[in-house]
This record gives structure tokens, C-alpha cells and sequence, in this order.
């Protein structure tokens, strides 16, 4: 079972100034007033307190006059008490907070007995337990390559639709318009509406740290194999020692093993030779390194057209075995007229068995083109495994052309560079001195990683691992439960638009969870909520969005704090400047009170599974408003959420 809001306590700056706003639980609360009473202060107070990384609170009288915040959560039997001060000056957020467990019913403690020592990810963990989230379960992120582990933060996209937000037609969801926010959106959905199986997401996340692993001994192996006695470099080295005449030219290209021998042979300088031409290069290794490279590069890029080739005879036999499977099907249920097994002529009927001779050629036609697929499946089922095994050899094969290429590269490289110092050097002497210098380095470096731990080749236990948990999530059913939710909640959603005459309404309604939008699926084609006119569709679609999932998360126990908060859904239907005078009249009203009345209707319903706290400009003379009013704060009352005698000097700005 998750949490409800009990009450929001601010703390003033003066010592015994405190001030609890309560709500009720289970039920529908409306907090009305004038302009730049507080209003809007409330959802960025409970937010702050929530465990934010930032101070959402707003500029004006209550960060003038308020030194900390607090907020009293309430689920049955338990109650949490969650406080956090105001950032320090020149601060841009407390780190810290007070967290109390309480007894039920239990009032906020003043501000001298709160120790404001809990850290700020240890608060936002108690909270995501209080909610009731599984912290071990993580879920992968949407277009980025980690993992989320689903918290508090993430189930207040579903809990809050600030004033820029309760009617806006780019933004369904509260913070979707900050960066990054929509993928971490997509990327949690699936959490909340409870698709996620939680064995299945430990599955899933240990299949991409296993990936990761194999991916980082691939590089390591990599990394092993170039400082090999066999690499780029090494055969560079032994091209210049050559060129340098400290080896006799060989035509044989040596072996790994006898690569670091001739290098030491050169590096101890027992020969000294004059410098030779190798034949067909005019004595430039060089030329002789680049006119490898480019044989590799012929004999991969050959390789890569077999590989292609070798990809397209495997799909088409396999559209070509789709298609005989699905025409063998529509043949064999025609062969339900079969020859007579004692004659072997007339073709029997399928009900009663009596032969009827006028079908004897049809059946026969019909058993000859059996016979013949039969057979072109059997061919082609028999030459696919082998089309898939030499394809197999292939691209085994262009690794080691790729790992080949890469050698000459380094080959060329090093020989560059070689040749760029031995022409700085005055004699042939100090050229075989400098080339001795490099072998030097090269076999010492090589020493080094030949004493050094051998990278283990755990590839084939990854792999088979791997291969294993795939396995095992072929048949994870995450997609279709998620479609099924997603289909469930939509139904409502059109039900609660039809209840507030919306447009589109008699479309199928869908929620779209991966451009975090509403559709509505018209006979002209699908319409977002971004293009449907009117103010008062946006404002609806967003009631009926957030609602129809609250009472999914209700439904399902979904780990989903059970309060939704409004700011402001009037301002529909008041002008931009409305300071709280005249009331909406005629149509108007008739929607709004159809909008509470729909709000209503659904707590009702869910009979105290759900908390909607909305904060209003206006003040309605009707039963369905006027009977759920729990804060009126008017000028004419002199009340506001910073009492009148915290206040010694009117600050410059002022919130909502």
C-alpha cells in the first residue's frame, strides 16, 4: 500500500512560527483563493519534500518569510514525517532532510526537536520504500545505454499537473518538457502500470552487464594480441632493422615465434650488413607494407560480398520455404477427397466415403503438387543449414582479415615514423643505433605484458551465458501486458472524455506511451492531442489521461503515490488576469463543475483508494465544490498560506 498527503507545515523564520495546511484522505480537497496567496506554493513545497534535487519553490513571500518545509504522508496504520529546510544563502539546495516515522494522527513537531541529518539519496530510498517501489528491480532506459532503478521521483510524473501543465497540449505528463525527462518517462511506464515482472527485469539487467562484460574481454583480448610478437609493430620493427642492415633480408615471412628472435639478433649486433633492396619495392618497405594493406582491403571487401550474398540465398530460401509451407497448407486441406486406397481411382468423400470418380484427376493433380513441394521444402530445408554454416566460416574469416589490416596499418604507421627519423639521422651507423633503441623499447614493453596477468579468453562462457538468459526471455511477456494495460486504460480514458464531452470522443481514444501523448483514432486519420482545438479538449484529456491511470495504480496496487494534485484547471475558463470576481456563468460553469463533477465521481468510486488536492481561483456556489473547499485564502479573509503576522515588510515579488 502506498501514501496519501495528511498535511503540508511550513516553518517561518522567527522562532514558534508554524502553519499546517491538513487534507483529507480518500477524498476530493480544494484549497481557493485570491492571486499571490500561496496557492501554487503548495505542489512545489510537497514536490521539494519529496526528495527533489532542485528548490522548485517559487520566488515571492513564501522563500521570503519560510525557513523549511515539511509534509506529513499517511498510509493505514503508518505515517511518515518528511521535513527539509530552505537552501542557506548562496546555496542552491539543502542536501539533508528530517525523516520521522510517526504514529498515526500525529502532529508535525516544531522545528527546534527536527535533526535535519538524513542525506538526500538516503531520503529519496526511504520514501521510494514508504511508496512501496522495489528498488532492486531496475528497467532499462529508453534511447540510452543504462539501466533505471524506478524511485519516488519517477512516480511523481503521474502525481502532479502543475499550472503550465494541467492544460497544456505539448506536455501530458508533470517535468515531461525538461531534458531528458520523456525517455526516463517511456523508459518507467512500464514499472508502474505493473508489466514489468520483477524476476524478469533482474534477468534483463544481468543480460546487459554479461553483453558488457564480454564486449570489455574483447577489447582486452584486442589489446593482448597487438602487443603480441606478431603484431603491427613488431613486423615494422623488423622491416626497419632490415632497411637499417642490421638483418639479411628474408623472402619468407616469419613466423610469430621467430619475429622476437630476429628482433633480439638485430638489437645484440652480432651482423652488420649494407642495406639491401628488397625485390620489387626499390628497397622501400613502405611500399611493400602499403601494397599489403591494399591486397587486405581487396580480400575484405570480397569477403563482405560473399558474406551479402550468402545472407540473400538464406532469405530467400526462407521466403521461399514461407511461401510452399503456406501453399502445401492450402493443398493439404483440399486433400480432404482422397483416392480410394483399394482401387486406387475414384476419390472418396470426405462425410460419407462413397467414391466419386469425376474427382479422380483433381485429387491426382492435387497429391502430385503435395509430392513436389514436399520435396522443394526438403531441399530447402537441407541447404540452409549449410548456407548458414559457410556463412559462419566467412565472417570468421573477416575477422582475421580485419584483425590483418589492422597489423598493416600499424606496420605502416611505425615504419612512417621510422623512416621520418632515420632521415633526420647523419650516418648509417647512428640510423642502426636509433632502430637498435626501438627494438629495445619494443621488447621490453613486450616483456612487461608477457610477465603481466594473461588476459583470460572467457569469451565462450559469456557467450554461453548469454545465450542462456536469451532464452530464457524469448517468452517474456512484457510487451503484451503493457499493450494490454495500455488498451484497458484507453477504454477509460474515452469514457471520461464522452463524460465531459470532448471532441473526439466517439474515436477510440489511445494513450500513447511513446510520444507521451493522448490519439484520438478519427475516421480522417489520427489526431494528438497537440492538434486538437480548443483549450478546454486539452484541459479534458488531461483529467481523463490522469484519472483513468489512478484508477489503474489503484486497481492493480501500483507502487504510485495515491494523490494527484491540479493547479488550476479554471483557468480554462477565466481570462489570465481573473482575481477571483465574477464566477463563470452559463456554459462555462455548466463545464467546470462537469470537470469536479467527473473528479469526483472517480474518488467516489475508488471508495478512498484515491487523494485529489486541486487549487483553485475559483469559488463555486455549487454542493460538488463548495462541499470539498477545505482552505479558503482571500483577501477578504485575510488568510494565505504565509500567516499576515509572519510578514514585517512586503518583498518585491510574490508567488500564486
Amino acid at each position: 500500500m502506498t501514501f496519501q498527503i495528511q498535511a503540508v507545515t511550513v516553518y517561518g523564520k522567527q522562532p514558534g512560527q508554524v502553519r499546517t495546511v491538513p487534507f483529507r484522505t480518500g477524498t476530493l480537497n480544494i484549497v481557493t483563493g485570491d492571486s499571490r496567496r500561496g496557492k501554487s506554493a503548495l505542489l512545489t513545497i510537497i514536490d521539494y519534500c519529496l526528495a527533489s534535487s532542485d528548490y522548485p519553490v517559487k520566488a515571492g513571500k513564501v522563500r521570503k518569510y519560510v525557513g523549511a518545509y515539511a509534509v506529513t504522508l499517511a498510509k493505514p496504520g503508518q505515517q511518515l514525517f518528511v521535513a527539509r529546510r530552505a537552501p542557506e544563502p548562496g546555496n542552491a539546495v539543502s542536501t539533508v532532510l528530517c525523516v520521522l516515522s510517526q504514529a498515526p494522527e500525529t502532529p508535525p513537531p516544531p522545528l527546534e526537536e527536527l535533526t535535519f541529518a538524513t542525506p538526500l539519496d538516503t531520503a529519496k530510498d526511504i520514501l521510494s520504500d514508504f511508496c512501496g517501489i522495489d528498488r532492486t528491480v531496475k528497467v532499462p532506459a529508453v534511447a540510452r545505454a543504462q539501466t533505471i532503478a524506478p524511485s519516488i521521483r519517477h512516480s511523481l510524473y503521474f502525481c502532479f499537473q502543475a499550472q503550465n501543465e494541467v492544460a497544456n497540449p505539448d506536455l501530458l505528463f508533470h517535468s515531461q518538457g525538461e531534458e531528458w525527462r520523456p525517455n526516463t518517462i517511456r523508459g518507467v511506464i512500464p514499472y508502474f502500470l505493473g508489466a514489468v515482472d520483477p524476476e524478469q527485469a533482474a534477468l534483463r539487467n544481468r543480460l546487459r552487464l554479461l553483453r558488457r562484460d564480454l564486449s570489455d574481454l574483447e577489447a582486452k583480448l584486442a589489446q593482448a594480441r597487438d602487443l603480441g610478437p606478431a603484431s603491427g609493430q613488431a613486423r615494422a620493427l623488423l622491416a626497419e632493422a632490415v632497411e637499417a642492415g642490421l638483418l639479411p633480408h628474408r623472402d619468407s615471412e616469419p613466423t610469430a615465434e621467430e619475429v622476437l628472435g630476429l628482433l633480439r639478433f638485430a638489437l645484440e649486433g652480432r651482423i652488420r650488413l649494407e642495406p639491401e633492396p628488397r625485390p620489387g619495392t626499390d628497397g622501400d618497405p613502405l611500399a611493400a607494407a602499403i601494397s599489403r594493406r591494399a591486397q587486405l582491403r581487396r580480400a575484405v571487401g570480397q569477403s563482405r560480398a560473399r558474406i551479402a550474398d550468402l545472407k540473400r540465398a538464406v532469405e530467400e530460401n526462407d521466403d521461399f520455404a514461407g511461401e510452399a509451407r503456406e501453399q502445401r497448407r492450402r493443398l493439404a486441406s483440399l486433400g480432404l477427397m482422397r483416392l480410394s486406397p483399394d482401387t486406387s481411382q475414384a476419390a472418396q468423400c470426405p462425410v460419407c466415403e462413397s467414391p466419386i470418380a469425376s474427382a479422380n484427376t483433381t485429387v491426382a493433380t492435387i497429391m502430385h503438387d503435395l509430392e513436389r513441394l514436399d520435396g522443394d521444402l526438403q531441399v530447402i530445408g537441407s541447404g540452409t543449414p549449410a548456407l548458414q554454416r559457410q556463412m559462419a566460416l566467412e565472417e570468421e574469416q573477416l575477422q582475421q582479415l580485419r584483425a590483418a589490416l589492422s597489423r598493416s596499418q600499424d606496420e605502416i604507421n611505425e615504419i612512417s615514423a621510422g623512416l621520418r627519423a632515420l632521415q633526420q639521422e647523419p650516418d648509417q651507423a647512428q640510423r642502426a643505433a636509433h632502430v637498435r633503441g626501438r627494438i629495445s623499447l619494443y621488447l621490453d614493453t613486450t616483456a612487461q605484458h608477457v610477465s603481466a596477468p594473461q588476459v583470460e579468453d572467457r569469451r565462450d562462457d559469456l557467450q554461453r551465458q548469454i545465450a542462456e538468459l536469451e532464452e530464457l526471455l524469448s517468452d517474456d511477456t512484457q510487451g503484451d501486458r503493457l499493450t494490454s494495460s495500455l488498451s484497458l486504460i484507453s477504454q477509460n480514458i474515452r469514457t471520461k472524455a464522452a463524460a465531459l464531452e470532448l471532441d473526439h470522443s466517439d474515436a477510440p481514444i489511445r494513450l500513447d506511451v511513446n510520444r507521451l501523448t493522448v490519439v484520438a483514432d478519427t475516421a480522417d486519420g489520427p489526431v494528438r492531442l497537440a492538434d486538437m482545438g480548443s483549450a478546454e479538449n486539452h484541459l479534458g484529456y488531461h483529467v481523463a489521461t490522469l484519472l483513468s491511470l489512478h484508477e489503474w495504480f489503484s486497481e492493480h496496487r501500483s507502487p504510485v503515490p495515491r494523490t494527484l494534485i491540479l493547479d488550476q484547471p479554471s483557468q480554462v475558463y477565466f481570462p489570465p488576469d481573473y482575481t477571483g470576481e465574477p464566477t463563470p456563468q452559463g456554459t462555462d460553469l455548466s463545464h467546470l463543475l462537469n470537470v469536479y463533477r467527473t473528479i469526483n465521481d472517480t474518488v467516489q468510486a475508488l471508495d478512498g483508494a484515491l487523494q485529489v488536492i486541486v487549487v483553485e481561483h475559483a469559488d463555486l456556489a455549487d454542493p460538488l465544490f463548495r462541499d470539498h473547499v477545505v482552505e479558503r485564502w482571500r483577501y477578504s479573509n485575510n488568510q494565505a498560506l504565509v500567516p499576515s503576522e509572519w510578514i514585517t515588510e512586503m518583498p518585491d515579488d510574490e508567488d500564486e
